[in-house]
């Protein structure tokens, strides 16, 4: 690690756990592996409390509201302590209660992961997107192009466990040990999606192939209750499992035999695309603007159109059923994962932008 990379410090101020909350743990796990000179912020008792961030020095900020003086000062103050060369905000509120001088001081950078309004996240003095498509969006929703920067998400490398774990985890949901094992990853809100594929279960035959299926539906969220009244309605409660959110997927996505991402639209990037990937394991997915951006229907994934349980339960059939394409796409995965999206080539990417803003 250079002497001369640029000291950051990460804030977000989010409660609960979702896609950019998981993201900030995986770069900060990222940033301390590196070695890199940085400090992480976030609310006191939120979510993020009490993980375990290996060596990065913590600060827990109260964080309480966009409009709350003394959160804008504890900010304030914590910037004055650490003296950091580049803050990085997450979401809106940590990005309103940060406000720095345009020059002679730290520079703020906004790390946006979807299309929020951006009058939040003006005052930045430069914005990271994690898509080609959002970085488009936000030069012509007027940000200067000059300071607006892609970078992709990572993936992290597959990590097998050991046979025993995944049998016991395998053992715990009541996976039939001759079932095909459907995964999808996701927290339980409108825009992944997930009744779509719990319909185009119910549109799937009891068995192909003459094995079972099973749906292991990984996270949690708000239309959870919801989701499991419609799985039962459906008389699909036999074959669609709930395992709770889990800090490690990797039990899942290991004893996968189909990663399924059913999610809509407006989803921007789908880091469960580069999780299917990297763990070399064959993906169907919704054809959201994401997976636009990043997959190839038919070399990489089979691609769906969005809210479409019926192409749906075609596509999960038709790949379950073609063994040279899920090895074929599974192939070029690992491919794609490797080339673009690993872990050692994004994190190069932030230091150097960050070298070139500090500069």
């Amino acid at each position: 690690m250079p002497m001369s990379e640029p000291k950051t410090l990460q804030m977000v101020a989010s409660k609960e756990l979702g896609g950019a909350e998981r993201w900030f743990i995986r770069f900060s796990a990222a940033l301390a592996e590196r070695g890199a000179p940085a400090e992480l912020a976030f609310r006191a008792g939120s979510a993020l409390d009490g993980l375990d961030f290996g060596s990065l020095p913590l600060h827990r900020l109260p964080f309480r509201t966009t409009w709350d003086p003394w959160s804008r000062h504890a900010v304030s103050r914590l910037i004055r302590q650490v003296r950091p060369d580049i803050v990085q905000t997450y979401m809106g509120r940590a990005t309103r209660l940060t406000h720095l001088p345009e020059r002679g001081g730290p520079v703020h950078v906004s790390r946006l992961g979807g299309y929020y309004a951006l009058d939040p996240y003006r005052h930045a003095h430069a914005w990271i997107g994690n898509t080609k498509g959002l970085c488009d969006w936000m030069v012509r929703n007027g940000l200067p192009a000059e300071r607006v920067h892609h970078i992709y998400n990572f993936a992290d490398p597959a990590r097998p466990l050991p046979f025993e774990r995944v049998a016991a985890c395998r053992a715990a949901h009541g996976v039939p040990e001759d079932a095909w094992v459907l995964v999808t990853l996701g927290r339980l809100v409108p825009v992944k999606g997930q009744r779509y594929l719990i319909e185009a279960m119910s549109r799937l035959p009891a068995s192909i192939a003459g094995r079972p299926l099973c749906l292991l539906m990984v996270g949690d969220g708000p239309l959870g209750p919801e989701l499991q009244r419609q799985a039962e309605q459906l008389g699909q409660q036999g074959r669609v499992l709930w395992t709770g959110w889990q800090r490690d997927p990797a039990p899942y996505l290991q004893m996968a035999d189909l990663v399924v991402f059913p999610s809509l639209d407006a989803e921007t990037l789908g880091n469960v695309i580069l999780e299917a990937w990297a763990w070399d394991r064959p993906l169907v997915t919704a054809n959201f603007r994401g997976a636009r951006e990043l997959a190839r229907h038919g070399e990489d994934a089979w691609c769906v159109p969005c809210e479409d349980a019926l192409a749906l339960a075609q596509g999960i059939e038709q790949t379950l059923t073609d063994s040279s394409l899920m090895r074929a796409m599974t192939e070029r995965g690992r491919e794609r994962v490797e080339q673009e999206f690993g872990r050692e080539a994004i994190m190069a990417r932030y230091a150097e932008l960050y070298r070139t803003l500090a500069g």
